[in-house]
């Protein structure tokens, strides 16, 4: 199998683990790593020799491959060969004769001692340490030939000085009694498992590779987190559909061949039971006759094969099951199926595998899994059903060629449904591929397009197609021209996409199409809103009064859903809020996985705004996972959590989410969401420091929304912080402009007070940074006061931050401190984290410019601040949420600190330090 290439520039997702080895290498010993074939242990050795040359140690590299464990002393040659030639000038003869033997890949002759030949490469690695540390770095240590490995494993159990250390890597998934790589290191030695990678660090390197961030997102489960073999897989599916399942590439089967190859045959048997099973669990294959199952199973996770949680059986990576399946005899999967046929408790089971026997076209059990395919629809099991409708397909003889096609169109739509999207994909084509009717060519071909996700703008085609074979008949036209209105607001076509949904709603009428009609109305509400029409509310309420059900895999097409959206731009929180929930309970049964993305984006975008940032969180990392699980477009996802980031986690992971947003976003021609991971990095970069950047990414978005014709500030609220940003950079005039058009355009749609609060807010910044502080305090201040009227913390503390910096500028500092004070203590009441370690920082500012010496921490900064102000502990215990006690023990400490004895002396301390401190700014965050 060929290597795992090296991570350039970074090594994702490894930095914890490579200190670690670093670490216990500086300590002395050695570092034993184990871990399947690809998981990057050779990419982590590669790391840690760079680092130790970088240090100018002396690194010794092995590397030894399969074909070279029978060629005795093949490694310690190669070993030999990297050291430099006066550590062995200096040995005795007898060791260096024994070297240039063995330099040669041959043993010493005979007439040296067998203690000496032992000795001479301690001795050799013991001299080359006098001259600095030495590391040796053996790789792949299973395919060391015999005689070299006792060798380096007599040598280091000599202990050839501290300053000789051991990192080894060994192939194998779990910790052996006697680690072959562990007997080569001096002792200490550390024994290291290398895991998977976690799925955001295998997707940060497989994009850094080049491959589109949908596919990268989506190859963790199929890979297991093994970095190799998600380069394998990526590399072969990266220009298909998503839904296609790609060829396993060679290396890849070679791969889970090795791991199989390690295990007995009935180890494999009984793996092979569990591969054809639907719900693999311990029992079943003990009903299916695997006596031993469970002592088998123990033994195909030890060798990393497969997870058994409880009852449930999971290969890892599930690639593994597949290659079993794919290799084993035809007679003896037909003997497996048989056996699960009789060991299932489910008559649906049972009756699959039945099937799966014979691949041999026959009527009458095509009949009959069609007719068990509609009892599993009837009963919402729509991935079964469409397994069933396929296998009906597939042994259905030529006299009934119409049932076939009808099977396939109906496998097609309830494995869309279901979340299969690869039977989905398979029976759309298979109905294309055949001579079929035109209806019949249209469902799958609306089937094809509904897999695209986001990607509506590369189905050009398909959708020419469908509409040629879709002609003059309404019932095929309306699901039809509904995608094409939502291609063209993804793509960025307001008027287009308008035209479409208006038609969409009238030949859904005529088709008596109620559901089409609702989804076209509520989406031509949502272009009109953004387009800053008022006509939205009529377009919403017409929707809102049709008999409509969508599916749940629908739900975000809906009005419902649109309404709950609508309410979240109005800040209509708890309103948005409460519907949300509501349609989180339907959308947790959409099988597809997008309306329940949709739901819980929007539930982590309602708890922000109301300072729920932990719930916030929550939502946004649950809704990347049900869209990294799906298969789904990921740059609406990584948006939200870019979202949740900012006001609850990291600058750096909200400003990381936002970029690979905007990569996702690009690939996949979504100027809707490039907008707005363009308006998350720009937020990042203002309040990390990086003003420059920030308004870049601003500036782009602005021209984005001018060219889509979008007009209403209220959806995506950007024009307040481009305009704090320009104002930081002295870009007055363009700032002023930018608060003006916002400002007109939200009068003319009537917008919400916090729009005005967002607006007047950063009108205060601009003030502050012209020069008129006094303008800047009072607009902060009832901008704060109208947040908290409304109830949205993280916004009000971000004003009483920008009005300390206002009464910063002022030279009013006790002013200022209190200020600054009130904003932590609102974003630490919410867990605003970033906002509170900003906000610390600004705190820690103003308050050092009086005893910047003396080492307080901010904390006994600002209980001294207020102290000086004339607050009594109580009162400032209630301010900071402390007891009495512990102000009066931070206020003892305080006195010691500054040489003082009572409140007096502190508060003149402060009063005379403060005389001609210097003005501190407080960055305008955005």
């Amino acid at each position: 199998m060929s290597r795992l290439p090296r991570d350039a520039p970074t090594l994702h997702g490894r930095a914890a683990l490579l200190a670690e080895i670093d670490a216990r290498l500086a300590a002395g010993g050695g570092v034993a790593l184990h871990g399947p074939p690809g998981i990057g242990k050779t990419a982590l050795l590669d790391a840690a020799a760079d680092q130790a040359t970088a240090r100018g140690e002396l690194v010794l590299r092995l590397r030894p491959a399969r074909s070279e464990r029978t060629l005795a002393y093949a490694a310690v040659a190669d070993l030999l060969r990297q050291v430099p030639p006066h550590a062995e000038a200096a040995l005795a003869p007898t060791a260096r004769n024994a070297l240039a033997a063995l330099r040669q890949g041959r043993p010493p002759r005979t007439g040296v001692p067998a203690l000496a030949r032992r000795l001479a490469l301690p001795a050799l690695l013991a001299h080359c340490s006098r001259s600095g540390p030495v590391l040796l770095v053996l790789d792949d240590v299973q395919w060391l030939d015999a005689e070299s490995a006792a060798l380096i494993a007599f040598a280091m159990r000599r202990r050839p000085g501290p300053r000789v250390r051991t990192l080894a890597a060994e192939r194998r998934p779990a910790p052996a009694a006697h680690p072959r790589a562990a007997r080569l290191c001096p002792s200490p030695v550390t024994v290291l498992a290398v895991p998977p990678l976690a799925p955001d660090d295998l997707t940060a390197m497989l994009e850094a590779r080049g491959l589109p961030c949908r596919t990268a997102s989506g190859l963790h489960r199929a890979s297991g987190g093994n970095p190799f073999l998600a380069l394998a897989l990526g590399s072969t599916g990266a220009d298909g559909p998503a839904w296609r399942p790609a060829p396993l590439p060679e290396i890849a089967r070679e791969l889970a061949r090795e791991r199989l190859s390690c295990l007995s045959a009935e180890v494999n048997a009984t793996l092979l039971v569990a591969a054809l099973a639907t719900d693999p669990t311990v029992t079943l294959l003990l009903r299916a006759g695997r006596d031993d199952a469970d002592r088998e199973l123990r033994l195909a996770a030890a060798a990393g094969v497969v997870e058994v949680v409880g009852e449930a059986i999971r290969f890892t990576p599930p690639l593994i099951g597949q290659v079993l399946v794919d290799e084993t005899p035809a007679p003896q999967r037909t003997r497996t199926h048989a056996a699960l046929s009789a060991a299932a408790l489910d008559p649906v089971e049972a009756l699959r595998h039945r099937a799966l026997r014979s691949a041999r076209p026959d009527a009458a059990v095509a009949r009959r899994l069609a007719a068990v395919a509609g009892q599993c629809v009837a009963r919402g099991a729509e991935r079964t059903a469409a397994e069933l409708y396929l296998l009906a397909a597939d042994r259905c003889p030529h006299q009934l060629a119409v049932e076939r096609l009808d099977w396939l169109v109906t496998a097609a739509r309830t494995a869309l449904t279901g979340g299969a999207p690869a039977l989905a994909g398979r029976a759309a084509e298979a109905v294309i591929a055949a001579d079929a009717p035109a209806g019949h060519r249209v469902r799958a071909r609306v089937v094809l397009i509904d897999l695209a996700g986001q990607a509506l703008g590369e189905m050009g085609e398909t959708f020419a197609a469908a509409l040629a074979e879709a002609g003059d008949d309404p019932a095929l036209l309306a699901p039809v021209r509904l995608r094409l209105t939502w291609q063209a607001m993804i793509t960025g076509d307001p008027d287009r996409a308008a035209f479409e949904a208006r038609g969409t709603a009238d030949i859904a009428r005529r088709a008596g199409d109620t559901t089409s009609e609702a989804m076209a109305l509520s989406s031509l509400a949502q272009i009109q809103r953004m387009r800053g029409e008022p006509e939205w509310r009529d377009s919403l309420a017409r929707a809102l009064t049709l008999p409509a059900s969508p599916a749940p895999d629908w739900l975000h097409y809906g009005p419902h859903y649109m309404a709950a959206r609508f309410a979240l731009i109005d800040d209509r929180l708890d309103e948005a809020r409460s519907e949300l929930l509501r349609l989180l309970a339907v959308a947790e049964h959409d099988r597809i996985g997008e309306a329940r993305v949709e739901v819980l984006r929007s539930l982590s975008e309602v708890a922000t705004r109301a300072g729920r940032c932990r719930e916030a969180l929550r939502y946004a990392h649950r809704a990347v996972q049900a869209a990294q699980e799906a298969g789904l477009s990921p740059g609406p996802t990584w948006y939200t959590a870019a979202v949740a980031e900012l006001a609850g986690g990291s600058l750096p992971a909200a400003a990381g989410f936002a970029r690979r947003g905007i990569r996702a976003s690009e690939q996949e021609g979504d100027n809707l969401y490039l907008r707005r991971n363009l308006h998350a990095l720009g937020q990042a970069g203002l309040r990390s420091g990086d003003t420059r950047a920030g308004v870049a990414a601003l500036r782009r978005l602005r021209d984005l929304e001018a060219e889509a014709g979008s007009s209403d500030p209220m959806i995506v609220r950007w024009h307040a912080d481009l305009a704090a940003g320009l104002a930081a950079l002295g870009e007055h005039v363009e700032a002023w402009e930018t608060l003006a058009r916002a400002r007109r355009a939200a009068e003319r749609l009537g917008s919400t007070p916090a729009l005005a609060g967002y607006l007047d807010r950063a009108t205060a910044i601009v003030h502050s940074e012209s020069g008129h502080a006094d303008s800047a305090v009072e607009l902060s201040t009832a901008a704060a006061r109208l947040f908290e009227q409304l109830r949205q913390p993280v916004e009000q503390g971000h004003a009483l931050l920008v009005a300390g910096g206002a009464e910063r500028r002022r030279r009013r500092y006790a002013a200022a401190r209190l200020l600054i004070g009130a904003a932590l203590t609102t974003f630490l009441s919410v867990d605003a984290r970033p906002w509170a370690e900003e906000t610390e920082r600004a705190l820690a500012r103003t308050e050092g410019g009086f005893v910047p010496e003396q080492g307080l921490t901010s904390t006994e900064l600002r209980i001294a601040g207020m102290v000086r102000d004339g607050a009594s502990n109580r009162e400032i215990a209630n301010r900071l949420y402390l007891s009495v006690k512990t102000v009066e023990a931070t206020l003892t400490r305080v006195y010691r600190k500054l040489g003082v004895r009572s409140r007096t002396q502190l508060s003149s301390r402060l009063q005379t330090a403060e005389i001609g401190a210097p003005v501190f700014e407080i960055t305008s965050p955005s």
